[in-house]
């Protein structure tokens, strides 16, 4: 797809569109695609998206009357901080205070702050819709999702969080204002320079470099990843699915904006643990990372063969011997690869001890 350009930026690839009513729509059909879509007018009969129409009051009123009480998390940046839900200048910090309110007083700090324009920032995250606006979940669904796919809301001004991922497929639902995604390929992520996964803005290690500050010399393969870089621009009633471990930078571009998002993993097989692999990542991180140089390039090999590798590694094996190996595992079988991952830190364990 030939490049468009966005207004103050470089040249830019659009993101794959389609509209919804020419999509026949599932999780099964998302799952099988590994690339981004835009899928224009998937909620456009959502009732809050057309309260949203009628202008940002009759939104808020909207969401305030279907209010449970509960407290959601608010993310508060000074002006310094340019709308950025990320780190302090000097990366000792986060660039945000944080404070749990019920929704609507969210609201309220939004609507005066929208009076002010100041460049204060406000980004209420992840809300559980179903605790905080249980009403909402009768009238605003998606029909090819599991009912137990469960929605988050996400209401801000002008707020940008930088490129993350999600170990999860994405369907995510602009509600209110206008949202500016930038989606980068899974193989970017040295060229967006993450912050530490330990401490992060986000329960994702997230970029430390601003992708409008292509030339900050702290950062000089930002714009490697720029080069590949997928953008769209959503209004109210668009949506756009996000793959798994694709990198995306939202940036919110009214004074309040509203998202609806689910977030889903198949399980693979019963007894199969979800999103098992951000935790295999840092015990990976345990295992592996300090080893001399001579030993990691060893485990590197054997984990490409066992797990990473497309070729069957045991496809010269009778099939009846596959065990833990075999796609997918039984239910035993994946009782097995537990036991065997707890015997070997048993095993460490009585050599320390």
């Amino acid at each position: 797809m030939a490049p468009t350009q966005a207004k103050g930026r470089e040249a830019v690839t659009p993101i794959v569109e389609h509209a919804a009513a020419s999509l026949a729509l599932s999780t099964e059909w998302l799952e099988e695609h590994p690339q981004p879509i835009v899928i224009r007018g998937l909620v456009d009969q959502w009732p809050i998206v057309q309260a949203a129409r009628q202008s940002d009051s009759v939104f808020a009123k909207a969401l305030a009357a279907m209010d449970s009480g509960e407290s959601v998390d608010v993310r508060v940046m000074q002006p310094a901080a340019d709308g950025v839900v990320g780190y302090a200048d000097d990366f000792s910090a986060f660039s945000f205070s944080h404070f749990q309110v019920p929704l609507t007083e969210g609201l309220k700090r939004l609507g005066r702050i929208s009076h002010v324009r100041d460049g204060t920032g406000v980004a209420i995250q992840s809300a559980k819709v179903a605790r905080c606006l249980p009403g909402f979940m009768t009238a605003h669904r998606l029909a090819f999702l599991a009912p137990n796919i469960e929605p988050r809301i996400w209401i801000g001004n002008h707020v940008t969080t930088p490129a993350h991922s999600d170990s999860m497929y994405n369907v995510a639902c602009v509600v209110c204002g206008k949202r500016r995604f930038t989606l980068f390929p899974p193989d970017q992520a040295a060229n967006l320079y993450l912050g530490p996964p330990d401490f992060a803005p986000t329960g994702t290690a997230i970029s430390m470099a601003r992708i409008d500050r292509p030339d900050d010399p702290r950062f000089p393969r930002l714009r490697e990843a720029l080069a590949v870089a997928q953008v769209a621009e959503l209004e109210p009633g668009d949506a756009i699915y996000i793959p798994p471990m694709w990198w995306h930078n939202v940036e919110s571009l009214c004074q309040l904006n509203a998202l609806v998002n689910y977030w889903w993993l198949p399980a693979f097989s019963p007894g199969y643990e979800l999103d098992c692999q951000a935790a295999a990542m840092y015990h990976c991180i345990l295992a592996f990372r300090h080893l001399p140089p001579a030993q990691r390039e060893a485990w590197r090999g054997l984990l490409h063969h066992y797990v990473f590798a497309d070729d069957d590694p045991i496809a010269h094996v009778p099939a009846a011997l596959h065990g833990v190996l075999s796609v997918p595992p039984s239910v035993e079988q994946v009782a097995q690869l537990k036991r065997l991952a707890r015997s070997c830190l048993d095993d460490e364990a009585g050599l320390q001890a």
